[in-house]
Order: C-alpha cells, then structure tokens, then sequence
C-alpha cells in the first residue's frame, strides 16, 4: 500500500501558484512515480514516457493489458520532433487544435520504449490545454505517459474524487484541480502515406472540425463496433471493454414510448434509465419502480459528455443491475458519445 499525497490547486490560481504546489508532484514524475492529474478531457494517469520501468508502473496500478498503448503528453506542439517523426499534417493539426483535445498518432523514435508504445513501432502525442497538466508536464522535464486514472475497463474520472476512489494507495500522488471541462478523451487520428487520417477514437474535435482543414477524415471499424479477434488495438479504448460500470448496460434504440414499452414487459425490481430531461416526467410516471437519471437536453451533445462518466460512476455505487440509456446520434460529438456508449453497453443496442 502506497502513501497516497494530495495536492489541490484551484482551477482559477495564479501560474506561479500552481508552479509552486506541482514542484512535488514533477519530483515524483522525474523520479519514476505515478502522479494522478487533471486534464480538459479526463484527469491522467501520469508517468515519464521515456522510462519503460515507470511505464510499466503505470499497467500495473491500473490493471491495464500491456498491449494497450499509452499516450505521451507534451508541453509545447513542437515536443513531438524529439519523440516522434512530424509532418505537414500534424503541424496544421497543431495549429488548429493544440494545445487541446486531439492526439496524433505517428511513428515513433527510438526515445519512446516499446512499454510505452504497447509494442507498435507508432507512439501518440498529445499537447493539453489544461494549466495544471501542461505547468506538470514542463517542470518535469519529460514527456508524460498518461492514460486515464482510473482502474482498466471502469468509467474515467472526471474529478478528483473519482481518482481516489480508484488511485488511493496505488500510486505516489494525485493533484486535484477541479472537474474536467471536457469529460470525454481525446479525438484521437493516425496519419496515413496520402496526408490523410483515420479517426480512431472520437471527441471533442470531431470528424466536420478536421475535414474542414481539407484533410481527409476515415473513420475506423473500431469506432463504431468491436475490434476483431486477433486485430492489434492502434490507439486507447479500441480493445477491451472500456468505461463500464459493474451493471450491464444495454442502449435502447428507440423513443422513450418504445422504450417504455421494452422495459416494462420485463421483470426488474433493481435498475436504471438514463433519459434526456425532456423525457424525465414520462419516464417517471411510467417507471415507478425505477430510478430515472436525468442525462441532460437532448440536443445538448456537449453537457451529456461532460456528465457520462460522473452518470456511470454514481451508477455504479448504487449497485443497480442492469442500466438502460439511449443510443446516441453519431454526428458531430455526439459519434464520440456513441463511441464510450457501445463499450460501456459491450455493444448490447436494442434496436426497438
């Protein structure tokens, strides 16, 4: 059992202020630990990228399957030359995007070890937007693997507390700064020979945002349905089930009259619906035995991300039995909902 430290820092404090109180947590990076912290997507789970022994630190506390690449985070865009081989298009994404909420997947050198890559000869870059990651990830002098801080297969923490519930104990340190603007990972591409990209996992930088670079977009198989036996994972949350509570989820495809309909001609004494506000009264009146969970307005794409996680996670203390949702739309954001939805479900849609 690891002494677990906490370092807190207001998401409005002064650079200086955060400079101050990460130097501990930079310490602990250079060092070879494991130091929790908030990004705009979802807080990481950070080690020195260029170190397989802290790497490995890193599978270990999350039981996370080897061959699950990690992320490298950077301070600056420019970073990449000294771990990756750069080209036009990671630049006009750079310069569109970063720092932000987009990761590029590109072939790797030989600075980066083969744990942290997952054994592929191609290493993931991202440069966040987050003060507090970016401020961490400079004072530590190194690039910093990170995948979310929460155990394998379970939903990512937004918040601090999430990564307590999962962290405490497991790893040196965690910094809280405050719920994550976000709530889902980074859109993640890999860039192919013809200066296109295939879009491997979906987020806040969608599909529209990067075709209107005049870049062409392909989406991957693996977005949308589960990888093949034997199929080798290019990116995070491509091959094991991921973001899933400890109930079954399944997603109903379908208006809530229909669903309604599904849920009631079953026996189930100790469950969930997840439901946009509009449908919350009919639901409810429908549902008596039910608990009913407000998902947000429907067309409200950006706030159902920034609450899925926190949804599943509340969820998941509740120790219900089986949970229903809605199938999202797979336009803009929303594919990225749709994304986390169906692996969270392991692909259980109810077409109605």
């Amino acid at each position: 059992m690891i002494d677990t430290k906490i370092i807190r820092i207001p998401p409005d404090a002064e650079l200086s202020l955060i400079d101050e109180a990460l130097m501990p947590a930079a310490e602990i990076i250079r060092s070879g630990g494991l130091v929790a912290f908030p990004t705009e997507t979802v807080y990481g789970l950070g080690a020195d990228a260029t170190s397989e022994l802290a790497s490995k630190k890193i599978y270990a506390a999350k039981g996370r399957p080897s061959d699950n690449p990690l992320i490298i985070h950077i301070s600056t865009p420019e970073d990449a030359e000294g771990y990756t081989y750069t080209n036009g298009v990671y630049y006009k994404l750079a310069r569109a995007f970063m720092p932000g909420p987009i990761t590029v997947v590109l072939p790797s050198r030989e600075t980066v070890p083969e744990a942290t890559r997952g054994g592929l000869a191609t290493v993931a870059v991202r440069c966040p937007s987050s003060r507090i990651a970016n401020r961490l990830i400079k004072l530590s002098g190194v690039p910093i693997a990170a995948p979310s801080a929460n155990l394998s297969g379970s939903p990512s923490p937004t918040t601090a507390e999430h990564v307590m519930d999962d962290m405490m104990g497991r790893i040196d340190c965690i910094v809280d700064g405050g719920a994550s603007e976000v709530g889902l990972e980074s859109t993640i591409v890999s860039v192919k020979s013809d200066d296109s990209v295939v879009l491997l996992r979906p987020g806040k930088i969608t599909v529209e945002d990067i075709r209107a670079l005049g870049i062409e977009v392909e989406i991957a198989r693996a977005v949308t349905e589960s990888l093949r036996e034997g199929e080798i994972a290019l990116s995070p949350g491509m091959k094991y089930r991921h973001y899933a509570p400890g109930a079954e989820v399944v997603l109903l495809d379908g208006s809530p009259d229909k669903a309604i309909s599904y849920i009631s001609a079953r026996s189930y004494s100790n469950y969930a619906v997840i439901c946009y506000s509009e449908d919350i009264s009919q639901f409810e009146s429908a549902l008596g035995d039910a608990t009913i969970i407000d998902f947000g307005n429907r067309d409200d794409m950006k706030s159902q991300a920034r609450s899925l996680f926190d949804i599943l996670r509340a969820a998941d203390k509740q120790s219900y039995d089986i949970i229903f949702a809605p199938l999202p739309p797979t336009e803009d954001i929303g594919l990225a909902l749709y994304n986390r939805m169906i692996r969270a479900a392991a692909h259980k849609i109810i077409r109605l």
